[in-house]
């Protein structure tokens, strides 16, 4: 690169506090939630993104793409929540290379027990530090880097779609 774009001081300063903010909140989340209900929030996410599905059910692609993770890592996660009973795995009917995830009733209970304390960390870690003006600037700012940075130029990213995603067709 021929010209570098230094970052100036109040640059310096957003990316640093940035930085620090992002692995205090994650690290916290992340302690409690697997202390309190013994598991990681990756699982944590994915479980609710199938309790949030219809039929508690997605394939597995958009189960990946809609939590940002790689297929392989979100097989190996799924394959440990199978151990445990949270999810069941079956063939896609539409395709048969596919495979779709479902939230069990054992997941769905999991979930629930461990949602109050969960919802109680994030608020204590984010928005009690937050007034009103403060959580809206922060919900633009990470929307607006989501939209930039995903590659889409949509936020969110899937929402209120049947197992195959949205769009797929599906019958009336």
């Amino acid at each position: 690169m021929e010209h570098t774009r230094w970052l100036d001081e109040d640059e310096q300063r957003t990316w640093r506090a940035f930085l620090v903010a992002q692995r205090l909140v994650l690290d916290r989340i992340e302690r409690r939630l697997q202390s309190n209900a013994g598991m990681p929030q990756a699982y944590y996410e994915i479980l609710a993104r199938l309790s949030e599905a219809p039929g508690r059910t997605l394939r597995m692609s958009v189960l990946a793409e809609s939590s940002w993770s790689s297929r392989s890592r979100l097989s190996h996660a799924v394959a440990r929540m199978e151990e445990t009973g949270w999810i069941v795995r079956r063939s896609c009917p539409t395709d048969r290379r596919g495979q779709l995830a479902e939230l069990t009733e054992e997941g769905f209970a999991a979930l629930r027990a461990a949602a109050p304390d969960h919802v109680e960390s994030v608020r204590e870690t984010i928005f009690d530090g937050l007034s009103p003006a403060q959580q809206a600037g922060l919900r633009e700012a990470c929307e607006k880097l989501v939209e930039h940075l995903s590659g889409t130029g949509r936020w969110p990213v899937i929402r209120d779609s049947g197992p195959d995603g949205p769009g797929a067709a599906r019958a009336s």
